[in-house]
């Protein structure tokens, strides 16, 4: 396993979407669609995942590799990265027998922007 550190591509784009919590308020649909992102980080064995996925050589990693590092069933592994999945916070694709997952970028990237205080705030 790497610890690369890992690019996040579109950074601007997300800041343009998404203006920091401290700026303005949230829309309706974007506290909504924000709100399936943190809901689905908000489980430990999903945050620990999404770090895995994350940490892998070439940023994605096999569902084979994912299982090992976890005290739950392959069954739940699956149930998990399908919440991330569906959040939108990671990509898959299957190829032969196994599934490949990824972390998107511009995912993290929306959260990151939401929550990036402005530069001079007291902190």
């Amino acid at each position: 396993m790497s610890n690369l550190e890992l690019p996040v591509l579109g950074q601007d784009d997300a800041a343009a979407c998404c203006s920091p919590l401290v700026r303005e308020p949230l829309d309706e649909d974007a506290a909504v669609d924000l709100a399936k992102m943190f809901k689905a980080l908000s489980d430990p064995v999903r945050l620990r995942l999404l770090s895995l996925i994350a940490s892998y050589e070439g940023g994605e990693a096999c569902v084979c590799d994912l299982t090992g590092p976890f005290d739950v069933s392959q069954p739940t592994i699956s149930h998990h990265l399908k919440v991330l999945r569906e959040a939108g916070l990671v990509g898959s694709e299957r190829r032969g027998t196994w599934v490949y997952y990824w972390v998107l970028p511009a995912a993290l990237a929306r959260l990151s922007a939401l929550l990036r205080a402005p530069a001079g705030e007291r902190g």
